[in-house]
């Protein structure tokens, strides 16, 4: 049986129970690497970006080096913009960072944040290329406490 949401929205991501910091990065680099493209090429490149970035091995992408940067920046297999790659290594040291500051576990950062509103904002402030609907579709897929889509909307997002 159907629950609401996917009566009401057919087309929502799929959600996951995150197992461990990578999954974070992984969902939260396909936010990233979508925004101004469409999701028809996000999700045809995908595999691509799962092997480029290792698998989004949070700790081995968050130790890629310029060489490493310039290999994938230069890859046909991803979308290859060399700022949002940049942006990932970045949001991979972030995730590590606060999951340090916040007792071992991302979602403590996550929850420590209070109400959405807030938590949209420290996320835009913490991580690059993530902006509403960004981070919006990264705490939905992650199965994070969100707002309905169209209540969201309505908020001026």
């Amino acid at each position: 049986m159907a629950t609401h949401q996917e009566r009401q929205y057919p087309d929502a991501p799929e959600q996951i129970v995150p197992t461990s910091l990578n999954d974070y990065l992984e969902v939260m680099t396909k936010a990233v690497f979508q925004s101004g493209m469409s999701w028809k090429v996000v999700n045809t490149k995908w595999p691509g970006f799962q092997a480029g970035f290792q698998g989004f091995d949070v700790a081995a992408v968050a130790a890629m080096d310029e060489s490493a940067i310039d290999t994938l920046a230069a890859d046909t297999a991803i979308i290859r913009n060399r700022r949002k790659i940049v942006a990932t290594v970045h949001n991979a040291q972030r995730l590590i960072d606060l999951e340090e500051e916040h007792g071992g576990d991302i979602r403590n950062y996550l929850r420590s944040q209070g109400e959405f509103e807030s938590l949209i904002k420290d996320v835009r402030k913490q991580f690059k290329y993530m902006g509403d609907v960004g981070t919006y579709y990264w705490l939905y897929v992650l199965g994070e406490d969100v707002p309905g889509w169209d209540e969201f909307c309505s908020r001026g997002h």
